[in-house]
């Protein structure tokens, strides 16, 4: 039996919200469990019903989707968010992505590629429409990204080197499995890398080993 995934829409648009229910309601292992107009509401329906996936605006009145990101990880929610907007603005992308945003999708594209995006973004993959992919390509990057990292992202950036589990990691910094993968998920951004064997040779590049 397949896994159901809850999702919860944040636009101030209703048309475009109606839109993306219909999208997503043709997936069956999709269930939108709520809808908000505003970021504000989008918070507190997140804090309320803890979905797997949020899709979340960019441009809207109020609290802007970065605004809204960013209070969203700050209240510790650990639902995978992806940024659905018409912005390919660099200054918008480096933004969200910075800031914890786990997709960058352009409200364009086809919807059988966005379904197929927004499924991937479920499974937990950190997912960028093409032409996002290009300006992130292209961003300039420290020679040793390692160094942006948190002390926390940086420990568990170690213990996933050494090839222990999310549950053991947990376990040794005391800290819940949901936290671990909310560390690994900024620590893969920040390293620009899409894989834990990726970030681990990068670490083990920058160690020496």
């Amino acid at each position: 039996m397949s896994q159901s995934y809850r999702i919860l829409i944040i636009d101030d648009h209703p048309l475009m919200r109606r839109g993306i229910r219909q999208l997503l309601e043709l997936e069956p292992d999709f269930q939108v469990i709520g809808e908000a107009s505003n970021g504000q509401e989008g918070i507190r329906l997140a804090q309320q019903q803890e979905p797997d996936v949020i899709i979340l605006d960019l441009n809207m009145k109020g609290l802007t989707g970065l605004e809204t990101l960013q209070q969203l990880r700050q209240k510790g929610v650990t639902a995978h968010i992806g940024i659905l907007t018409v912005s390919d603005a660099k200054a918008d992308i480096f933004a969200l992505v910075d800031a914890g945003a786990d997709a960058y999708l352009l409200k364009d594209s086809e919807p059988d590629l966005l379904l197929q995006q927004i499924k991937q973004l479920a499974h937990g993959e950190i997912v960028y429409s093409p032409e996002i992919q290009y300006q992130l390509q292209q961003r300039k990057i420290s020679p040793e990204p390692l160094l942006s990292l948190t002390e926390r992202e940086s420990a568990v950036l170690e213990r996933v080197a050494k090839g222990m589990s999310n549950k053991q990691i947990a376990e040794m910094l005391f800290i819940s499995e949901e936290t671990v993968k909310v560390h690994i998920r900024n620590m893969l951004r920040k390293l620009n890398v899409n894989s834990r064997v990726a970030a681990t040779v990068l670490y083990l590049q920058y160690k020496g080993v």
